[in-house]
């Protein structure tokens, strides 16, 4: 299979029929589209002729502009312009052929853009009110009133535990003092642990205010267990150990799953949950004042027929 390509250059018009099947001549043609191209780029005013047809739409290598990066190689210029003519005829194509077996209300798509562009606008009214006008301070007391109304909302879907957790080599010293030291509520033994840790430990976390999925723990201590809960509800020091390491665990709380999860583990839910709430009250009341303002001025009006 052959096409023929037009190429306008010093007022002259020249054909050149390129075959299909000939990768060479391929080759060919798609170095001259990306002379062309760059051509085009350089800011040279060239009429070109077009470099691919489907039916009676045609691509011109002015629309090639973008496709190749400054700077590519020619092998990589040529394999982007191939990809990018290809995707054009195949897109062309496969538009005519939804054409051809669509009925007319089928193909008309401009209630849909409509709608769509509607959609658009008043999203980003939306956001820029937001932005502007929404009071993003949630306060503590706030907070917990909500809890508090809503307390059977909160349910554990995992187990949460607060946790003391050191991983440290087994060649480290000093190991008969951090099990100690791991295990008391001594402030004195607590600041012992934390400066050890920082110089020895491979691992660690102190924050015992804060609670954790006992699933991530579980990924950083090779604890066998079947019984989750039942795990939980007898273990508070648990020592592990692995052919390097030694894991030091003490669960200083837990809350098992499906029961009421504590205050401080929903403070960030809960206050998206306010700021949610707040910003759908900031659009309600919006859109209530400008309707408001419409009818005050006479610019809205329901026109009732007789039918």
């Amino acid at each position: 299979m052959a096409f023929t390509i037009n190429f306008f250059s010093l007022g002259h018009d020249t054909k050149i029929i390129f075959d299909l099947n000939d990768q060479g001549q391929m080759r060919f043609f798609y170095l001259i589209i990306v002379t062309l191209f760059l051509s085009c780029n350089s800011g040279e005013e060239k009429k070109t002729g077009p470099v691919a047809r489907v039916y009676d739409q045609h691509l011109y290598a002015d629309d090639l502009k973008g496709v190749v990066p400054k700077g590519t190689p020619e092998d990589d210029s040529i394999k982007l312009v191939d990809k990018f003519i290809n995707s054009w005829i195949r897109e062309k194509l496969l538009i005519k052929k939804a054409e051809s077996n669509l009925t007319d209300e089928q193909k008309n798509v401009e209630k849909q853009l409509e709608t769509y562009r509607n959609s658009l606008i008043i999203y980003s009214y939306e956001k820029e009110l937001i932005g502007q006008q929404l009071d993003t301070t949630v306060a503590a007391d706030e907070i917990a009133g909500y809890y508090e109304s809503n307390k059977n909302s909160f349910e554990l879907r995992d187990n949460i535990i607060k946790v003391l957790y050191v991983k440290v080599s087994k060649k480290a010293p000093d190991l008969d003092k951090i099990k100690r030291w791991y295990g008391s509520d001594i402030p004195k033994d607590r600041a012992s642990l934390e400066t050890y840790c920082h110089q020895y430990a491979q691992n660690f976390y102190l924050d015992d205010n804060t609670w954790l999925l006992f699933d991530d723990i579980l990924k950083e201590i090779p604890i066998e267990t079947y019984n989750k809960e039942l795990f939980l509800k007898n273990n508070r020091l648990v020592q592990v150990e692995d052919s390097s390491s030694l894991y030091l665990l003490n669960i200083k709380g837990f809350k098992i799953k499906n029961s009421i999860s504590p205050l401080a583990f929903e403070k960030e839910n809960i206050r998206n949950i306010i700021l949610n709430k707040r910003k759908l009250e900031l659009v309600n009341r919006m859109n209530k004042d400008i309707y408001e303002e419409a009818v005050k001025n006479n610019e809205v009006e329901i026109i009732k027929t007789n039918e």
